[in-house]
Formats: structure tokens, C-alpha cells, sequence
């Protein structure tokens, strides 16, 4: 099975379906969480390696990755989100990797050294490309497009099993959200046989770009039911957002800045480098509504009829 591949990040959604997506592969994979949990005790059963650290610990990175040939660097949306990447980094180029995955965002291909954004994690994000790139290191950066799974499914599923509406402030822009299991597939692809990659940048969307009446019409078909999109103002529901308690204040940004970019069609974004890399289609809008059907209508069955 030969050395170790690290993924970091491994108890969030893409990290651990890499993690699982390798030890189905055959790969031989090590894992860095912040914590034990049910989580890392799934992986563990799976073969996977477990490794408890914090990405800003020195001596820790360097526990993850000695041993290690290739690395996935991925991690939540956190102030310390720069300083993260450099720190692994380091340790990284000091081990002498043969691959450094990084996972950052499509929004970064509209940035400049005279133009970032107005939210701190995307314009950390550019930077730490910067960074990764001035390193040396055998670098491959992919840049995913806003996720299916946090605007359309964790931020909208309340709302569709309410009302049967999106409500959601984008505006008339148009968007070509990915799913995270398209994320991961292309990164355990990378992962599993890099050298070709090496020094490419990958930006992944979904397959169609479209506004979100367009996406409704979607929801409406893999739900059986009428779904509306409702173009609600950016302000109160950045507010509703905040009294929810569910982001701090550094990802209510992020979000909220991804909203206003996607009023302004930033969003409007198409590939196919899912497909490309992975041989695979991206999940359209549909398949991932049907994937998760359930969730959009538990407990509201007879009222979304």
C-alpha cells in the first residue's frame, strides 16, 4: 500500500468521504481530527489511521505528516484559517511530500493583487494560494464553486418543508452549485495518482449554470411538489441568520458576502472538470434533491402535497 496519504479536515463532510473514498481504493490513509468521536471511530473501523492535532500545533503537523507522501489540506471556515495552511505547510515541505492537495475556492480565480473580496475568508484563501505557491511545494489547488450542501440543503431545508420556498437573497444572479461528494471524489482521484496534476488549478461546478427559478424547477421535479424561489433582502436574513446561533461571526460573513457575489452573478460559473478528472458527471441540481428527498420533506409529507 506503500506511505500514507494525510487528510486533514478529516471529521468534516469532504475530508471524511475522501478518507473513506481512499481506503476503498486501496490507498493506505491517515487521518487528522481535532477530537475523537463517532466519527473518527467510523474511519478507524474503515483501516484509517487517526491522528489527534490541531492544524496550528507544530509538533502535532509534524506527528500527522512524517511518514506521510501525500497530503489533502483542507479545513473549516476559521479566522485561523491562514495561518493553518502556512503551518502545514512548513511541516510539509520539511517532510518532503510529493503532493500537496489544497482545497480552496472558485472565487479566488476572480481575485488579484489588487482585488480580493469583502469577506476574510476567501480573501485568506487567496493568500494562502499565494503562499502555496511561492513554497515550492508540489502543489494542486482545487477551487470548488458554493456547495449544494450548505446554501441549498443545511440553509434551505427548513423553508422547503415549511413553505415549499427557497428563500434565499441571490437575487436574478445564476449559480452552479457542487456537491460535496463531487468535491471528494476529484480529491481522492488527485490524491490516489497525483504526478499528473501537479501544478494545476481545478474549478468545479455543478453542470448547469442557471438562476434560481431555474434551480426551484429542479427542486419541483425531484420532490413531486411546486418549490418557488423567494428573492428575500440580503440584510434580515443575514440577521435571522446571526440570531440562529449557528455561524460565528468570521463564516456569517463568508456567507454573507457569497450572497451579495451571487446577486452580482459571480457565481455564474461553469466547468467540467468533475467529469474530466473523476470520468464522472457533477450531480446536476435534481440528482442531489432526489439523494436527499427525505431530508427536504421529514415530518411534512402531508403538508407538502
Amino acid at each position: 500500500m506503500g506511505s500514507p496519504i494525510l487528510v486533514t479536515g478529516a471529521a468534516g463532510t469532504i475530508g471524511h468521504a475522501v478518507c473513506e473514498l481512499l481506503i476503498e481504493r486501496g490507498c493506505k490513509v491517515r487521518a487528522l481530527v481535532r477530537k475523537e468521536d463517532a466519527r473518527s471511530e467510523k474511519l478507524a473501523e474503515r483501516g484509517v489511521e487517526v491522528v489527534v492535532g490541531d492544524l496550528l500545533d507544530l509538533h502535532a503537523m509534524h506527528r500527522a505528516i512524517e511518514g506521510c507522501d501525500r497530503v489533502y489540506f483542507g479545513m473549516t471556515v476559521s479566522a485561523s484559517y491562514l495561518e493553518a495552511t502556512i503551518n502545514t505547510a512548513a511541516v510539509a515541505k520539511h517532510h518532503k511530500v510529493s503532493a500537496f492537495v489544497n482545497i480552496s475556492q472558485m472565487t479566488v480565480s476572480q481575485m488579484g493583487i489588487n482585488s480580493t473580496t469583502d469577506s476574510p475568508q476567501q480573501k485568506m484563501h487567496w493568500l494562502a494560494e499565494q503562499a502555496l505557491n511561492w513554497s515550492g511545494l508540489p502543489v494542486v489547488h482545487v477551487r470548488p464553486t458554493s456547495f449544494l450542501d450548505t446554501f441549498f440543503l443545511r440553509l434551505s431545508m427548513h423553508s422547503i418543508r415549511e413553505h415549499r420556498q427557497i428563500r434565499l437573497p441571490f437575487g436574478d444572479g445564476k449559480t452552479s452549485p457542487v456537491a460535496s461528494e463531487d468535491v471528494a471524489r476529484v480529491m481522492a482521484t488527485v490524491l490516489e495518482a497525483p504526478t499528473e496534476h501537479i501544478g494545476k488549478i481545478y474549478e468545479l461546478t455543478g453542470p448547469r449554470s442557471q438562476d434560481m427559478n431555474g434551480v426551484a424547477e429542479e427542486f419541483s421535479r425531484a420532490l413531486g411538489r411546486q418549490i418557488t424561489y423567494v428573492n428575500v433582502p440580503r440584510e434580515p436574513w443575514r440577521k435571522q441568520l446571526e440570531a440562529s446561533g449557528m455561524l460565528d461571526q468570521h463564516a456569517l460573513a463568508h456567507l454573507a458576502t457569497m450572497a451579495l457575489l451571487k446577486q452580482q452573478n459571480r457565481y455564474d460559473r461553469l466547468t467540467s472538470d468533475v467529469e474530466k478528472i473523476t470520468g464522472t458527471p457533477a450531480l446536476s441540481v435534481y440528482d442531489f434533491v432526489l439523494r436527499h428527498a427525505n431530508t427536504y420533506t421529514a415530518g411534512n409529507q402531508d403538508k407538502l402535497r
